[in-house]
């Protein structure tokens, strides 16, 4: 239980860092096409992802988060019990 505690903690926080750092890429290189502000009728989005390379995100994210959370198992289970 302790594995799978660290593994989805890692995660998590592993999932967060990418999405927040993916989200600061995009919207540091997005350039926004003044011209055609007139000519769009409605919303549409400007950023879509296929579900394919979001399954590859998440893949390695949790890739990332298993070795992490096994590291972190180790240099626990190094330390010993405490006296």
């Amino acid at each position: 239980m302790k594995k799978y505690i660290v593994f989805i903690l890692s995660l998590i926080l592993l999932y967060t860092g990418v999405q927040l750092l993916s989200g600061w890429v995009l919207t540091t290189l997005y350039a926004p096409d003044i011209s055609a502000v007139n000519t769009r009728s409605g919303e549409e989005s400007v950023f879509e992802l296929s579900p394919t390379i979001q399954l590859l995100g998440v893949v390695l994210v949790a890739t990332l988060a298993y070795f992490i959370s096994q590291r972190s198992i180790v240099v626990i289970s190094n330390r010993g019990p405490r006296t």
